[in-house]
């Protein structure tokens, strides 16, 4: 699936990235408002799905190598923030869904979770 139909499904506004949207293809996707967590069970190439807006959020993504960041239930996203994905290459977007809804509308439509590293 590319990050453009991740963007459809999720009805996100896509705040960077927008020339890479049809390129980027998305096969796993991982969960969490704690970054420390993405930098311990993550794996390349995932997409991130987060409450979290901080800019930690960007340099979260391109420490871990993944595709982009989708931020949920905010009403907002913070310039810095943007402006940090930007720069870093990271595609950004932004979608009004719960962090559940997010996922079981990704899930139902194929995309796999970060492997278990048991």
């Amino acid at each position: 699936m590319t990050l453009k139909e991740v963007a459809e499904i999720l009805d996100a506004e896509v705040l960077t990235g927008h020339e890479k949207l049809e390129e980027i293809e998305v096969e796993r996707v991982a969960a969490a408002d704690m970054m420390s967590d993405v930098l311990a069970f993550s794996q390349p190439r995932i997409l991130l799905i987060t409450g979290l807006n901080t800019p930690q959020v960007p340099r979260t993504v391109s420490i871990v190598d993944g595709v982009g960041a989708v931020i949920v239930r905010k009403h907002m996203v913070p310039q810095t923030t943007i402006d940090l994905a930007k720069a870093l290459g990271i595609p950004l977007l932004h979608s009004k869904f719960s962090m559940f809804e997010a996922c079981g509308r990704l899930y139902i439509r194929g995309l796999k979770p970060v492997e278990s590293l048991s």
